[in-house]
C-alpha cells in the first residue's frame, strides 16, 4: 500500500533533474507574504533530525530590518578598514537586500549530547538551507544558498543575531527570479560511485 510520501512523485522528479539556484542579485520582489513564509519554513523544518532536537533556527531579514544589517556591517568594516571605499562600503550595506528575503539558517547544536553527535546536528541545519531552496522553489520563488564572510566572522554574527555557540549554516536569498537560470557543468556521477567489497 503506497501513502502520500512513498508513492512516485513524477513532478518532484522531473524539477530534481533540473534545479537551480540563482544569483541573489538576479532575485527581486515579490518575495513570499507571510502566509506562504509560513509554509515555506514548515516545509524547510520537515528534515532529518536525530533525537528531535531541532538544531537550527531562523533568523529573517527583509525590510528595514535588512537595511539595518546592512548599515551595520558596513560600520564594522569601516571601523576594522579606515581605507575602505565606497563601494566596499555599499555592497556591505546591500548585502541584505540583494533579495526581497533573506533567511539566515542557524545551527544551534548541542555538542555535548549523550547520543546525538556535533556532526549529524550540523548536517540537520545543512538539510534545512537545501529543503529552504525546495520549498521557496515549491511556490515558485527562486533562491540562492550563500555563506560569505559574514557566516564566519564572530563580530558580524554578534551583529546579525547569533547567540553563544551558534553560527549559520547560510543565507538563502529568496525572491522572483528577474530572468532565467543559466546552467553550470555537473559532476560526472558514475566517476563519484564505488561498490563495497
Amino acid at each position: 500500500m503506497s501513502s502520500a510520501m512513498t508513492a512516485p512523485v513524477s513532478d518532484l522528479a522531473s524539477y530534481l533533474k533540473v534545479r537551480r539556484s540563482i544569483p541573489a542579485i538576479q532575485l527581486g520582489a515579490p518575495g513570499p507574504d507571510e502566509e506562504t513564509l509560513s509554509q515555506i519554513l514548515t516545509i524547510a523544518a520537515r528534515v532529518p533530525d536525530h533525537g528531535k532536537l531541532a538544531p537550527w533556527r531562523f533568523i529573517l531579514y527583509r525590510g528595514e530590518g535588512a537595511k539595518a544589517a546592512g548599515e551595520r556591517l558596513a560600520a564594522l568594516v569601516a571601523a576594522r578598514n579606515p581605507d575602505a571605499r565606497a563601494p566596499q562600503l555599499d555592497a556591505e550595506r546591500q548585502r541584505f537586500t540583494r533579495a526581497p528575503l533573506v533567511v539566515g539558517v542557524v545551527s544551534k547544536p548541542q555538542p555535548n549530547h549523550p547520543k546525538i553527535p556535533l556532526w549529524e546536528q550540523e548536517l540537520s541545519a545543512g538539510a534545512v538551507c537545501f529543503n529552504l531552496l525546495h520549498a521557496a522553489h515549491a511556490f515558485g520563488f527562486a533562491g540562492q544558498w550563500v555563506t560569505e564572510w559574514v557566516a564566519y566572522d564572530a563580530e558580524a554574527g554578534e551583529i546579525l543575531g547569533l547567540g553563544e555557540g551558534e553560527r549559520f549554516a547560510g543565507f538563502v536569498h529568496i525572491g522572483t527570479p528577474m530572468q532565467p537560470p543559466f546552467e553550470r557543468d555537473r559532476p560526472d556521477v558514475p566517476s563519484l560511485v564505488s561498490d563495497y567489497r
